[in-house]
């Protein structure tokens, strides 16, 4: 499966966010993911096996729980691929910074700002 079918599912990308913020029973993960999408136990497990069946996740067993990982090498991949259309959003962004920070200097040299314009 390319990366970017695992991604494409909101359920992995939620996973994948609760995993991005460290390692979790299985239990815990099922948990979340039921109540904000109203799926079955069975189908949350289907989409941890994806992820990782596809390199996205790590589990081990600690006891009798299973406690997954998210693994980031799959990650970089996607990254490396979107940087390479980064060349035609970055000038954008980094203008709009300049026209943001110019409007925030002209405001602070205004003295008054607002006030100034509704007084009378």
């Amino acid at each position: 499966m390319h990366a970017f079918d695992v991604l494409g599912d909101p359920v992995r990308r939620r996973l994948l966010e609760l995993l991005n913020e460290g390692e979790r029973a299985s239990g815990e993960l099922t948990e979340v993911v039921r109540a904000e999408f109203g799926i079955s136990q069975p189908a949350v497990s289907q989409h941890l096996r994806v992820l990782r069946e596809n390199g996205f996740a790590t589990v081990r067993r600690d006891g009798n729980r299973r406690l997954y990982a998210v693994d980031a090498a799959p990650l970089r991949d996607v990254d490396a691929w979107l940087r390479r259309f980064a060349a035609r959003w970055e000038p954008h962004l980094m203008a709009l910074e300049t026209e943001l920070a110019r409007g925030d200097r002209e405001r602070r040299t205004s003295g008054d700002g607002e006030e100034g314009r509704h007084s009378g």
